[in-house]
């Protein structure tokens, strides 16, 4: 007997809806190939204290990193509220409090699985070196507070130091290379006639960030105050006399391509950039434009030959830092053209910046850079995945097994029997 009209309908759905789903599990187990899925991110926190402020930088990059060394981005930038923790000589409790804000902020950015993982450390830098010649003790009582405030936070804190000038010198370096792709004394005393400072500035106030400028930690050379009646910002005149003394020069005399102390320098070439505290000033002096040399020599001559009251008057609210940009504007400008040779035209490859590439410039991004060379790499997960018309003819493929299956089923329920 043969099989009925409704019989043989529902058999060739039946026999489709089985072909088109063995077909579907073909493509997608014979086709699939093997993938990585992108890495996790790993997380690192730097404290950088400076002299004037703290700021915090939240870094970022690859778990599997390459070269065994994370591709390291700049996540997130906080700059703490208050002065550096050098100021809180005489409250040291306040020291750490003042970094809870910039800290919860950082870790708000970093996955609770992650943190305790991520490596955190804190780097003082100009005003704790002079803090601890000054007093040692102090800025011992210092570290400690902040080390018990960082320390009870989760994640893995690296500790709390004081950073060598040489060794941040040369992470600044790294960090500029690597965003660009390229890889003191202080006592009570009293009021002196300083030749780089008004005459009002005492010596026990706290001196410029920039390294250990003579206008600032160098008493000037008594054939340089004696009969010198001191007016508006200083002497700049008497203030070159004193850096000039201090880079050595004289040792330079007859020999080519020395800097100072005698030291070789190959001639001035390439693309420089000058930041931290060099930034700073020329920033408050607006001249961080790429200003010809005449016209950066010419503001920072008239802005030392300023009446004090005046500058005082002109800038309301900066008292801090504002007795400073004076001497480190002479520096700067020593440094660079006595010292390192720059002239007119090597003067155009010179860049005053604060960030590149998106990222702060300092020595925080090179000492992450490094560290991550001892956090161990991360394996990224191994999936199984389509190409794109695979998966495209695998969905086709569903579908119809899909309808023939709801076809068969609705043959079976609602066609009348023959």
């Amino acid at each position: 007997m043969g099989l009925t009209c409704k019989r043989r309908v529902l058999t060739g759905l039946l026999g489709a809806a089985v072909a088109s789903g063995l077909t579907t599990l073909i493509l997608f187990l014979v086709e699939a190939t093997d993938v990585l899925l992108p890495a996790d991110s790993k997380f690192g926190i730097v404290f950088d204290a400076g002299s004037s402020h703290t700021s915090v930088f939240v870094y970022r990059w690859p778990a599997d990193k390459e070269n065994d060394t994370g591709v390291v981005s700049q996540a997130s930038a906080c700059q703490v509220k208050g002065p550096g923790i050098s100021s809180y000589a005489s409250n040291p409790t306040e020291a750490g409090e003042s970094l809870q804000g910039c800290l919860e902020e950082a870790l708000a950015l970093i996955p609770e699985a992650r943190r305790p993982e991520t490596p955190m450390f804190l780097g003082a830098t100009a005003g704790m070196r002079l803090l601890s010649r000054k007093n040692s003790s102090q800025a011992e009582d210092i570290f400690a507070v902040v080390s018990r405030v960082l320390g009870q936070s989760p994640v893995d804190f690296r500790g709390a130091e004081l950073l060598a000038g040489q060794d941040e010198g040369a992470l600044g370096w790294i960090t500029i290379n690597y965003v660009l792709g390229m890889l003191v004394k202080s006592s009570r005393a009293p009021v002196i006639r300083h030749p780089c400072y008004h005459s009002g500035y005492r010596g026990s106030l706290a001196p410029a960030p920039l390294y250990e400028s003579p206008c600032v930690h160098i008493a000037a050379p008594p054939d340089l105050t004696r009969n010198l009646t001191v007016e508006g910002t200083g002497n700049p005149w008497a203030c070159v006399a004193a850096l000039r003394r201090l880079f050595n020069f004289s040792s330079c005399v007859g020999r080519a391509h020395c800097a100072f102390n005698g030291v070789y320098q190959p001639p001035v070439q390439g693309r420089f950039y000058a930041f931290s505290n060099f930034y700073y000033t020329f920033h408050f002096l607006n001249l961080t434009s790429r200003q010809p040399l005449a016209a950066v020599n010419a503001t920072i001559w008239e802005f030392c030959r300023r009446p004090w009251k005046l500058v005082e008057a002109s800038f309301p609210g900066q008292d801090h830092w504002l007795r400073d940009y004076c001497a480190s504007g002479l520096y700067i400008l020593t440094l660079l053209l006595e010292g390192f040779g720059f002239s007119e035209e090597t003067w155009p490859d010179l860049e005053f910046r604060k960030q590149a590439g998106g990222t702060d410039i300092g020595w925080t991004l090179g000492y992450m850079l490094n560290l991550t060379n001892m956090i161990p790499a991360e394996a990224p997960a191994l999936w199984r995945a389509e190409s794109y018309r695979v998966w495209v003819a695998g969905v086709v493929f569903v579908v119809l097994t899909l309808v023939t299956i709801l076809g068969a089923a609705a043959v079976q329920l609602f066609w009348p029997q023959d």
